[in-house]
């Protein structure tokens, strides 16, 4: 049986070959992924908007692909959005819904160009973990937030087996640099059986 594009996602590749996949994806992915219930973008923004205080506020969509994530943030209650991702063609998918103020292509090498209190929260929603982001890219984000920011993102099961990712995030609240507000195994895509862990993180 081929490999579809949910079975390639998962293997390591280069950031060349990310954009690659992901540019050629773009066309079919809602559908893909849509047809394995994919529900990790409705857990991270109703868990977002447990914690922000002002929905008003801006907010980046990290990694926002084709727009499912910010069309999630912006059910929640979330009214200013920006996206950022390394494809063109799933930017190109986003810009339209109509959901995002400002749509960013990045490189996808080094940090994201965010200025340091630019964003009052940050999302990054299937974002990092194997075949995707490394997991540095949470302290890129992280280190963008203003005092009291929240970063919402999430882990699968892929990612949760290695156990880098989850010591990331208690680097960041062992040493008080940030608080854990919520963590939560859900359904991430129900049709494959993969779940996800959804984290809130408070910059202290």
């Amino acid at each position: 049986m081929a490999k579809t594009f949910l079975d390639k996602a998962y293997g390591g590749r280069d950031t060349a070959d990310t954009r690659q996949l992901y540019d050629d994806w773009a066309a079919t992915y809602e559908a893909e992924i849509g047809e394995n219930g994919y529900a990790t973008p409705g857990r991270c923004a109703e868990a977002l908007r447990r914690f922000a205080p002002d929905p008003c506020a801006a907010i980046l969509d990290f990694g926002c692909g084709t727009g499912l994530s910010g069309l999630a943030l912006k059910l929640a209650g979330f009214t200013t959005i920006d996206g950022m991702d390394l494809s063109g063609e799933m930017l190109a998918v986003a810009q339209e819904k109509n959901i995002y103020r400002d749509l960013v292509l990045i490189d996808g090498t080094g940090a994201p160009p965010v200025a340091k209190g630019q964003y009052a929260a940050i999302a990054a929603i299937g974002v990092i973990g194997v075949g995707a982001a490394p997991v540095g890219v949470l302290d890129h984000l992280m280190h963008a937030l203003p005092k009291g920011g929240h970063c919402v993102f999430s882990f699968n099961d892929h990612a949760l087996q290695d156990p880098v990712h989850e010591a990331r995030v208690m680097d960041w609240t062992d040493c008080g640099a940030a608080r854990l507000l919520f963590r939560e195994h859900g359904e991430h895509l129900p049709g494959t059986g993969v779940k996800s862990n959804v984290y809130v993180l408070e910059k202290s």
